[in-house]
């Protein structure tokens, strides 16, 4: 009886720690234009403060939590990205760019220390920690490679008044880093179901880095609901990518493109050159037919934790498409439709696979994408390898409202800009800086300790461009300083764009850009050399100490000295040596006798 205590008691505690505890994931789908298909994951757990400062994880994973409060970091954003999206062909970025990171790696985080030197104490730690935990290169984000920004980054986590004085952002970048199927593996690991069930069952490597644009993010924050008495701690993991349909229906065995046959070639007649042997492919505008095995190589296995989601099972994979198009799943699944934003959701089966068939529609029509608030590119000016510049291209597509956003770049300490030179002007017009550029925060480079800082508060007016552009230096490195690929050249961290919110819509969050990556050409050595000198010296070594030791080792004797060479005596000689030879071996023959 005693016994049954305890365990009553023991069961009744777990289910308080863990009643708080909460899983939900998922899937959204929406095809775009050219044959493209964009996919995202979102898995979303939480638990109560209490609990995970007592270490009692049940969703969150126990190795991402503790290197938190190891390092006392309050609030995480991690990025992996790679690719480019394209915003003139697919709109607005998901998630209105909140969940994108950089080209490469990203990360930022508010850690809470007394002093800054305390808090980049933490802030190594941390990258350390994460290096190991996700294969990545996150160790090599030293002081030249952080930044605190400013104006830039705002909490997305409700932190409380009392500690907020205390909390330091930090902010990294690793545009180099290359993301592979080293860092998919641990991602899926911090999942409950292991990439084993439900929709992480479809995230596969080969189809994830195969896309045009992918994106990981892993995001830790506290939340304190108006509407609830405690605070909780929520890790949101998310996987968004642009597969093509076309590329990912290929086969595994054989995956080698093939040429189109002329009767399945659609062409575009209104060219001037088009002919019977001459053929313009026209654009696809119509969804493409797709099933999940074939865009995914597998379907989705099963619901992950379908009886631990608190309210019953929700939907956890949708489409948006139009509500008037086809679409046919496994038996077992439960569709629910909102015409309003032409989705269709469907529950997951408990057990069973799940598949769903989008067929070849008879209608063309394609669900309009939001077009994006602000078009950005950046690329390099100038010509040498002592100076260059930089030009951004700021393009307001609204015929009617300004965008006002800050505009944050991270330069290495290599490149010097001239803020002299810095200049913001509409395309064909000449207005001043003043009224395009409201305000700069610059943080100037020190050299091999820390890069340059550059945020800036910029409004564009209605349907205008406006052109930013500055000069900068480059600087020779040590011949120490430079990576084994020194000729590829060194890259430079995209710059992030974040959008104000409107004031006037309490509901409006900002939105955020990131620009494309760039690669700078600094002045190189020539390596060669190096090995050059190498190989002539080890020469001129290897003959000054044959000389020299020929010299020390080597007797010399006078030519009177040395014996007349005679023939017959070197006859004599071999003659002898055979005879000890012959009689040696006649000698045991008789022995043996």
């Amino acid at each position: 009886m005693k016994r049954f205590y305890v365990l009553f008691l023991s069961l009744l505690v777990i289910a308080f720690v863990f009643a708080d505890s909460q899983y939900e994931e998922h899937l959204n789908l929406e095809p775009l234009p050219q044959g493209s298909l964009l996919a995202s994951f979102n898995f979303k757990s939480n638990a109560s403060i209490q609990s995970f400062e007592q270490q009692h994880f049940r969703y969150i994973p126990r190795s991402l939590g503790q290197i938190l409060q190891h390092a006392q970091a309050k609030e995480l954003h991690l990025r992996f990205s790679s690719g480019r999206w394209d915003a003139e062909s697919w709109g607005a970025r998901p998630w209105d760019g909140a969940k994108e990171g950089g080209t490469g790696v990203e990360v930022w985080s508010w850690i809470e220390a007394g002093t800054d030197e305390e808090a980049f104490t933490r802030w190594i730690t941390l990258n350390h920690a994460l290096s190991g935990l996700f294969c990545a290169s996150l160790n090599f984000i030293d002081s030249t490679r952080t930044t605190r920004p400013v104006k830039t980054y705002e909490p997305f986590g409700d932190h409380s008044s009392s500690p907020l004085s205390n909390l330091h952002l930090l902010h990294g970048t690793l545009p180099r880093e290359v993301v592979c199927t080293e860092n998919l593996t641990p991602f899926l690991k911090l999942l409950p179901c292991k990439g084993k069930a439900g929709i992480s069952s479809l995230l596969d490597g080969h189809k994830l880095f195969d896309a045009s644009w992918q994106s990981m993010s892993i995001d830790v924050r506290p939340v304190c609901p108006k509407k609830s008495l405690g605070c909780f701690i929520e890790v949101e993991l998310t996987v968004d990518m642009v597969l093509d349909i076309e590329r990912s229906k290929r086969p595994h065995d054989n995956p080698i493109p093939r040429p189109v046959p002329i009767d399945q070639l659609v062409c575009d007649t209104s060219k001037p050159y088009s002919s019977p042997d001459t053929c313009f492919p026209m654009d696809v505008s119509s969804i493409q037919p797709l099933t999940l095995s074939e865009v995914f190589g597998r379907p989705i296995n099963g619901s992950c934790l379908a009886n631990n989601i608190r309210g019953g099972r929700s939907e956890s994979v949708c489409i948006r498409v139009p509500i008037e198009h086809q679409i046919f799943t496994s038996q077992g699944s439960v569709e629910r439709k909102d015409r309003s934003r032409n989705h269709r959701c469907y529950v997951l089966p408990e057990n069973d696979p799940f598949e769903m068939v989008l067929p070849q529609q008879k209608s063309p029509a394609v669900v309009p994408r939001r077009s994006p608030p602000l078009y950005a590119s950046r690329s390099f000016t100038g010509h040498g390898q002592e100076r260059g510049g930089v030009q951004t291209l700021l393009t307001n597509p609204s015929s009617n409202a300004a965008v006002s956003f800050t505009y944050f770049e991270t330069l290495p300490w290599f490149m010097k800009p001239y803020m002299h030179t810095l200049n913001a002007q509409i395309a064909a017009s000449s207005n001043p800086q003043e009224e395009i550029i409201k305000s700069i925060y610059y943080r100037p480079a020190v050299d091999r300790q820390r890069g340059t800082q550059l945020e800036l508060e910029i409004t564009v007016p209605p349907a205008s461009t406006v052109r930013l552009t500055y000069d900068f230096e480059k600087a020779i490195l040590r011949y120490t300083e430079y990576p084994p690929d020194a000729n590829r050249g060194f890259d430079v961290a995209p710059a992030v764009i974040r959008l104000h919110p409107d004031p006037s819509d309490a509901s409006s969050k900002a939105v955020y850009l990131r620009t494309t990556s760039l690669l700078l050409s600094l002045p190189t050595p020539d390596f060669s050399m190096p090995y050059n000198v190498i190989i002539l010296t080890s020469t001129v070594i290897a003959l000054a100490f044959g000389s020299i030791y020929n010299l020390l080792v080597r007797r010399f004797v006078g030519a009177d000295e040395v014996e007349l060479f005679s023939l017959a005596k070197l006859r004599g000689r071999v003659n002898r040596c055979f005879r000890v030879l012959r009689d040696r071996f006649s000698h045991k023959e008789k022995k043996t006798q």
